[in-house]
């Protein structure tokens, strides 16, 4: 799948998401990669991921930084979800994840209110 289908896909997540949740979106970017870089110990499994400071651990002095980022995994997510149709759909489940990271909720927390549907 090309990059620029990927990043359409995503700005289509984006755009579909609620109101209250789009309007919380600050200062965070979306990158497409193939893969997790084998540095730092990441899992060659890894779909996506939050780097940055969750919105409920910003202080007041919290200005003039770098965007937080959540990087997409598509090689990845290609894996498990080879079809468009399913690939989508995973991607979609991805975003809301990381974005659930960039809100404050913990991996567990997350994991919960997956399984609640």
């Amino acid at each position: 799948m090309e990059k620029k289908d990927v990043e359409e896909m995503v700005a289509a997540v984006l755009s579909s998401l609620p109101p209250l949740i789009r309007s919380r979106l600050e200062n965070v970017e979306f990158v497409v990669e193939e893969k997790p870089s084998q540095l730092g110990g990441r899992s060659p499994f890894l779909l996506g991921l939050y780097q940055g400071v969750p919105l409920p651990r910003r202080g007041r002095g919290y200005s003039f930084v770098m965007p937080d980022r959540i990087v997409l995994f598509t090689g990845n997510i290609l894996r498990v979800a080879p079809s468009r149709e399913a690939f989508y759909k995973k991607l979609r489940e991805v975003i809301l994840h990381e974005i659930g990271h960039y809100l404050g909720f913990s991996e567990e927390e997350l994991r919960d209110l997956e399984k609640r549907g």
